[in-house]
């Protein structure tokens, strides 16, 4: 009896270690909902802005173009091999909560704060912050100006149902000022609002003062003041619903900032997909290496992501250098130059 009890003991240790050793070479995550229905519908819905330059915009033709646009790009090139597999949904600030509990949207990005009520409320996985912004003042040069604080006596616009509307309230009590603040529904109106002389400054994101300065007929007749307000992490957001989607939205942005610590780029990605480095293989997910099997999507979709869309670099050269925004002393330096751009790696 005793007999026969080890010979069942050691035919059950067997098949457990036969279990756990598979799973440690093929590993493969099941689906979520969003994940699901992106690939049944062949095209992901993604939540962004149409009218803030280098983040989201949209030319004559329709199309649209910026560094948050690039993104959903790269996302939908990981689940489903095509960049362009993308339906764009425009949203003003006031829509994005109500557009992402709905599930009108797959995906948001959208130059969106991570906020701790955000966070909690909003039924939303944030994803890991893309850019590292800050809240400041634009103003007119020939205001003569050069601190928030000699704006004192004067007027500022601001874009209502913000966290940018929350701050500048909070900044001009907090140091006795007599500043007007004038809300407007939109970033266009807003805008509009500051260019028509409506108000003497006016106040968002840096990152979206540069973009409209830069439109204008005459930037240099605009500035931005020195101060920054705020922390305004910007990155994407999923519906809490599903966590796998979530996860995929994360390893899409590590593998472009990876890819990019490598020199791997859009014109040169082919070429390191036979590399004997055991760490580009895992981001590449060649040599029998798990990539996006972790995940549930194609295994070398970091190849595709890059070539179709390009590392982190790429995005951020071309749609935020032309604005100004170098990221070279900047937050969104990598790390190895001494910014916060930094990727955990696969393996």
């Amino acid at each position: 009896m005793k007999r026969l009890s080890r010979i069942v003991l050691a035919v059950v240790l067997v098949a457990v270690f036969a279990v756990g050793f598979g799973s440690m070479t093929t590993a493969q995550s099941e689906l979520g909902p969003v994940t699901s229905r992106i690939i049944e519908r062949g095209e992901l819905i993604c939540g962004v802005n149409q009218t803030l330059a280098g983040f989201g915009v949209v030319n004559d033709a329709g199309e649209f173009s910026g560094f948050d646009v690039d993104f959903c790009r790269a996302v939908a090139a990981a689940v489903l091999g095509d960049s362009e597999a993308v339906a764009f949904r425009p949203l003003v600030a006031s829509e994005r909560q109500a557009a992402m509990q709905s599930g009108e949207i797959d995906l948001m990005v959208r130059n969106t704060t991570w906020t701790l009520s955000r966070d909690t409320t909003w039924g939303a996985i944030f994803g890991p912050t893309t850019f590292y912004d800050g809240q400041g003042v634009g103003t007119r040069v020939d205001l003569g100006v050069t601190t928030i604080a000699e704006l004192d006596g004067s007027s500022m616009c601001v874009q209502t149902g913000t966290t940018t509307e929350l701050n500048i309230t909070d900044f001009v009590e907090a140091n006795g000022l007599d500043i007007e603040i004038l809300v407007f529904p939109d970033n266009p109106s807003t805008v509009e609002a500051f260019f028509s002389g409506a108000c003497e400054s006016w106040t968002t994101d840096k990152s979206g003062i540069a973009a409209i300065h830069a439109t204008a007929d005459d930037p240099s007749q605009y500035m931005i003041l020195g101060e920054t307000l705020s922390k305004e992490p910007l990155g994407p957001l999923s519906p809490q619903s599903d966590p796998q989607f979530a996860e995929i939205v994360a390893w899409v942005h590590f593998g472009m900032v990876n890819a990019e610590e490598y020199g791997i780029d859009s014109m040169n990605v082919m070429e390191f997909v036979d590399s004997e480095d055991p760490g580009i293989q895992r981001l590449l997910g060649s040599g029998n290496n798990d990539s996006g099997n972790y995940l549930g999507i194609p295994n070398d979709f970091v190849v595709t992501v890059v070539s179709q869309v390009g590392n982190y670099g790429e995005v951020y050269d071309r749609n935020l250098v032309p604005l100004g925004l170098e990221r070279a002393g900047s937050p969104n330096a990598l790390w190895t130059d001494g910014g916060l751009i930094y990727a955990p790696p696969f393996r």
